[in-house]
């Protein structure tokens, strides 16, 4: 038995404060609040997910802002960098609209790519490339048009305390195809349009903590319920520990800790972030599961208002 991912289904991170958030993720990169739920194991934190105007897997973002809590650590054991990417042509509006918004970036280069690098509010680091493929992203908001607006997720930089067994797990288990090597880094590359593109380093940055600021965990797709069973087998029978199915309410997930000490999820693409409100109202209304419905007003006292706004 061999198996393929997509490539990335989502990434979550750990952020500060809520309305920073949505304003820099909604207000400056102009993606689309899909989902304003909450973190499931601690129903008094927001979970949010930003992505393209139909929330696709692999153009989701998610975060736990927690307003207060400590400042992490990048390092080995976490998604160093997380990649944008946008349409060809579109990267002298993205330096333009940094400089509007006073974020500091620099300019980069590998694998024959040029990169705009720069960092979000609570020090997440991201960075955005162009790209031919992948979908135009239709969402029109706060002065991001179709025509230069995020795609989705280029791909993500892994940082490994084992970078060789990483490697591994990437080609031999998650089924990506080993590109090419330059300097510090090694490029993979799945078969999807977007979400596709994964640089490992090979040499160690000192271990990663967690934490505001840096990347809770990496998901990858699954095409449906059954397909996820088959990759939990897969990865159990390849000697990893994976745990059983979790209802996330939009996506099924199990989760498992690569060699490297990275946290992997591999997720379902259904159902998708449309089944509990319309399309045209996602990310509107707080949503709950189930469970917590019983406790909303408790739970909505708690959290921090938000709303999304237009910054131009």
């Amino acid at each position: 038995m061999s198996k393929k991912t997509m490539g990335i289904h989502h990434i979550t991170a750990i952020v500060g404060n809520p309305q920073e958030n949505v304003d820099f993720y909604s207000g400056v990169l102009g993606l689309r609040l899909v989902k304003k739920t909450v973190n499931f194991d601690d129903p008094g934190t927001y979970h949010l997910y930003f992505g393209n105007e139909g929330g696709k897997p692999g153009t989701i973002i998610t975060f736990f802002p927690w307003a207060g809590a400590r400042k992490g650590v990048i390092g080995d054991g976490q998604v160093g960098v997380t990649s944008y990417v946008v349409p060809k042509g579109a990267m002298g509006f993205w330096e333009n609209r940094l400089e509007k918004f006073n974020i500091i970036y620099s300019k980069t280069e590998r694998f024959g790519e040029q990169y705009l690098e720069f960092e979000d509010p609570h020090g997440l680091r991201l960075e955005i490339v162009e790209r031919e493929e992948g979908e135009v992203n239709t969402w029109n908001f706060s002065g991001v048009t179709p025509e230069v607006a995020i795609k989705g997720f280029g791909g993500a930089t892994l940082l490994s305390a084992q970078s060789r067994k990483t490697a591994e797990l990437l080609e031999k288990v998650l089924g990506l195809e080993l590109v090419e090597e330059e300097g510090n880094l090694v490029r993979f590359r799945s078969s999807a349009d977007i979400g596709n593109i994964i640089d490992l380093t090979l040499t160690p940055v000192g271990r990663g903590q967690m934490g505001v600021g840096t990347v809770h965990h990496i998901a990858w797709r699954a095409s449906d319920d059954q397909d996820q069973l088959d990759w939990k087998r897969y990865v159990e029978e390849n000697g990893y520990g994976v745990t059983p199915v979790q209802d996330r309410n939009y996506f099924n997930a199990i989760y498992f800790r690569e060699h490297g000490e990275i946290l992997f999820e591999i997720a379902t693409d259904p159902p998708g972030f449309a089944h509990d409100e319309s399309r045209e109202t996602m990310g509107e209304n707080l949503m709950l599961p189930e469970q917590y419905e019983p406790h909303r007003n408790q739970i909505e006292r708690v959290l921090l208002p938000i709303e999304v706004r237009k910054l131009d």
